[in-house]
């Protein structure tokens, strides 16, 4: 039991999810993959950034922590079906439907088998239990149409998912658009965990505070160059697990384009704009210690190498509800701030 109400399983590594996927029956986990070159850890998150691992509490080896999905998750689900799924979206990623909005960095026109960023923490309001607040990488091959594949991790506040208001570490993955593949952590068959140490879908602890202490997660999704799966790893080094390539279509061969930032969902309760917080919920504008940001961006090139980006362009779909300023220097590379409050007088 976790300080935060969860409830962690250790479930035997053979025993979780993925492996119920008919081209996974009766294999075993893969060994850890060859890293990127040029990878520096430089997160400041140890093994114990979670709530529930900070009471000495672990998983031996040969398992791995698992959330519990209680009956109270199911019932706040618009269905059992589409538990643990993002909404459909019929739409172009970089446009806003079903009131998604977004600030956003991004990269394209060229072949990607990685990303890796260290994303700063926070716990944004989110106004009601359909709405969530997400900073995330997205990984991103197909197109914006039905073909869509995406690998993502970072951290959201989804009261829907989770019941509470903490930013959690996730993961999420679709073939086809969000529309009938895919899902958060490790609710479907698909992401494959090999840690033992760390629960997708814990909360975060600590997380920064408005001119305070500043806190961040790095995150590093690259293509093993031997099988071909995308793996994900978190902090120094600190090996989570990967996505088969099989899952994919386009992914099964790399990514056409990265992309770096928050989203949110605007439902427009009562015909005003949401007043559900980005990032810190403050404005780029206002810099280190009070807007949330994302730093030390790079990619991974065809020979397996981290290398910064080439030419990082930003995306604010409703910039006077949630903005994006980027920028370059010697210690955080390529690197933006982003967010916003939603609801003000000039996002009515």
């Amino acid at each position: 039991m976790s300080p935060d109400g969860d409830i962690i399983d250790c479930v035997l590594l053979h025993h979780q999810p993925a492996f119920d996927h008919p081209q996974l029956k009766g294999q075993k986990p893969l060994d850890p993959p060859e890293r990127p070159s040029g990878n520096n850890p430089n997160g400041m998150a140890a093994e114990d950034f979670q709530l529930w691992s900070m009471s000495g509490e672990s998983c031996s080896k040969g398992t791995i922590p698992i959330r519990r999905t209680t009956e109270q998750d199911l019932l706040r689900a618009s269905s059992v079906r589409r538990f643990g799924r993002k909404p459909r979206r019929r739409v172009r990623r970089d446009s806003t439907g079903n009131g998604h909005e977004h600030a956003v960095g991004y990269v394209s026109g060229d072949q990607y088998y990685g990303a890796k960023a260290s994303i700063n923490v926070w716990a944004p309001r989110v106004s009601n239990q359909y709405e969530f607040s997400l900073s995330q990488l997205w990984v991103i091959s197909g197109s914006f149409g039905d073909d869509l594949n995406t690998i993502e991790a970072g951290w959201q506040v989804s009261p829907e998912l989770y019941g509470d208001n903490y930013p959690r570490f996730f993961t999420y993955w679709t073939t086809d658009a969000y529309q009938a593949t895919g899902c958060y952590n490790l609710l479907c068959s698909g992401f494959v965990q090999t840690n033992n140490r760390i629960a997708i879908g814990a909360a975060i602890s600590p997380t920064s505070s408005y001119n305070g202490g500043q806190f961040d997660i790095s995150l590093l999704v690259w293509k093993d160059p031997k099988h071909g799966n995308w793996w994900l790893e978190f902090g120094s080094g600190i090996l989570v697990g990967y996505w088969p390539s099989f899952l994919f279509t386009h992914l099964r061969d790399h990514a056409s384009m990265v992309q770096f930032g928050g989203e949110i969902v605007n439902s427009r309760q009562g015909g005003f704009h949401t007043s559900t917080e980005m990032g810190s919920g403050h404005f780029a504008g206002e810099g280190f210690g009070k807007a949330s940001y994302f730093r030390n961006l790079q990619v991974v090139d065809w020979d397996n190498n981290l290398i910064p980006l080439a030419n990082l362009r930003v995306l604010a779909d409703h910039p006077n509800c949630y903005g994006i300023q980027g920028g370059i220097n010697r210690v955080w590379g390529n690197y933006f701030y982003y967010g916003g409050p939603g609801r003000n007088v000039r996002c009515p």
